[in-house]
């Protein structure tokens, strides 16, 4: 795994934290019909276990492919806050270069899983 994995691992798990800290800031990302509260704990607590993992030896592999579902599933999300009159955060040029950075990492994410076995007790 890259040193630049090992970054990213540490920013799932400060993000994941940050569920908690300020959940607020995660409402905004998310659509009116979700139950923010649940999905923000949800997406905190998975944050974190994804990142721990990918630190971890032994799951190192499973944690990568872990991420890459996570970025999957926040797909959505990108497309939707892009779609919105006014995005989350900033407008949207940098709502479609976060949807475009959302690509690169679930590629680069891939990659690194491939790269480094997963399933393999490294």
């Amino acid at each position: 795994m890259s040193l630049l994995a090992y970054g990213f691992a540490v920013v799932l798990i400060v993000a994941g934290i940050y569920h908690f800290v300020n959940p607020h800031f995660y409402f905004s990302f998310m659509p009116n019909w979700f139950p923010k509260p649940l999905a923000n704990a949800a997406g905190g607590v998975a944050e974190i276990l994804i990142g721990a993992a990918m630190l971890w030896g032994p799951t190192r592999g499973y944690g990568l492919y872990a991420a890459v579902a996570l970025m999957l599933l926040f797909l959505p999300l990108h497309v939707i806050d892009l779609l919105r009159e006014r995005p989350a955060i900033g407008s949207k040029p940098i709502a479609t270069f976060r949807l475009l950075l959302q690509f690169v990492l679930i590629g680069w994410l891939l990659w690194e899983a491939r790269t480094f076995g997963a399933g393999t007790l490294r």
